[in-house]
């Protein structure tokens, strides 16, 4: 694969750095690009089968601090993203979803008892968890939800459904929120517990090696400690979705920069009119284009890292990242398939298949939109939302 790390990039990253980047880039050219294709075509993802094997590697709530989690950096964790999404978006949303969602709920907001009971085998990859807020008319205003948790005697009784909800019929533990009568809170649900079912969303052409599931509760009965009992309202939700909008900033640079270095590589390969259809001054101005986003979208996500580790990164920050490099690598893709011609509507090569990953990618954990709106918010201070 051709090395398009023009501005030598890597030399911006510490030694143990690279080293975690190296490690789940080999992991994903060995263990996912030989088989992601065929996932994707058939509509699976075998998360039992790598979930142990995520866990191994440390990746599993790899920020985290304690029971069990590797307590990273968020840079070395932007970086494990940025390779897993290179493999597959659905890959990194499995990460996210595990660690930034659901691991991260229990980590911030939930008891000792919940931590100790969920979080090690979280972080091993032993348990699943997921992460419901969406609802079928609660999308971009969760504020709206429906799902309702009730008193009864010393248990809460949920009531209501949850859609879009990645890892859902996979998952042992789902971190579900609820309007109660003190406000919006969020919930340790066990999967097995009666009442909750979890069926999957088919007939998808976006993030098809992924699971993503529609979320039913149906009268379950949980007792009083499932309440995660430090946080009340929208903020712990919208935290948790900080977190995970963190990654997706690189995430989708990766798959930006895999579909940059498969039209390089196309591109001096592929003869037409005797030569590589590289040397063309078109096609040269395409992948000028190209690397130029990649490049700047890597710088935005190392400086929100650092951002990050320093501890002064904030929501509106992360809404830069995430509107600008969801966007421009959604654009990488569409100039790399004119790029790949009718190769490029194929598995045979990974830019279809990326194009259509990011389009899911543009818009979940905030649309393109709603973050268009955080950005005018935070330059104007007047809101917009309403």
């Amino acid at each position: 694969m051709t090395d398009t790390d023009l501005l030598q990039l890597d030399a911006l990253l510490a030694p143990d750095e690279r080293q975690i980047r190296d490690l789940v880039r080999e992991w994903v050219r060995d263990r996912i690009l030989p088989e992601v294709e065929d996932w994707y075509e058939r509509g699976t993802f075998p998360a039992r089968e790598l979930a142990p094997e995520l866990g191994g590697l440390g990746l599993l709530g790899m920020h985290l601090e304690g029971y069990g989690c590797a307590g990273a950096s968020g840079t070395a964790y932007g970086l494990a993203c940025l390779e897993l999404e290179a493999g597959d978006s659905g890959l990194r949303s499995f990460v996210s979803v595990q660690g930034s969602l659901a691991m991260f709920a229990i980590h911030a907001f939930g008891s000792e008892e919940q931590k100790q009971a969920w979080l090690p085998r979280m972080a091993s990859g032993e348990a699943i968890g997921c992460f419901g807020l969406t609802e079928p008319d609660s999308g971009s205003d969760p504020g709206s939800m429906r799902t309702r948790a009730r008193r009864d005697g010393g248990d809460w009784i949920l009531d209501g459904t949850k859609m879009w909800i990645t890892n859902g019929s996979v998952a042992d533990v789902a971190i579900v929120w609820a309007i109660t009568d003190d406000g919006i809170r969020g919930f340790v649900v066990p999967t097995d517990a009666p009442g909750f079912s979890a069926p999957d969303i088919h007939k998808k052409l976006s993030l098809r090696a992924s699971v993503t599931s529609e979320l039913v509760l149906d009268g379950v009965r949980l007792p009083e400690d499932a309440v995660l009992p430090e946080v009340t309202g929208l903020k712990g939700p919208l935290s948790c979705l900080t977190e995970a909008r963190y990654g997706i900033v690189w995430g989708a640079i990766g798959a930006a920069r895999a579909c940059l270095e498969s039209s390089v590589d196309y591109a001096t390969t592929r003869v037409q009119f005797d030569r590589p259809i590289g040397s063309f001054q078109l096609n040269q101005k395409k992948l000028a284009d190209m690397a130029l986003e990649v490049w700047k979208g890597t710088l935005l996500a190392l400086h929100l890292g650092r951002m990050k580790d320093a501890g002064t990164l904030r929501p509106e920050h992360v809404s830069v990242g995430k509107l600008n490099n969801t966007r421009e690598a959604l654009d990488v893709a569409r100039t790399a398939r004119a790029i790949h011609g009718a190769n490029g509507i194929t598995l045979e090569y990974p830019i279809m298949r990326h194009m259509t990953n990011l389009e899911s990618v543009l818009t979940y954990e905030g649309t393109e939109e709603i973050h268009t709106l955080v950005v005018g918010h935070a330059l104007t201070g007047l809101r917009a939302f309403t």
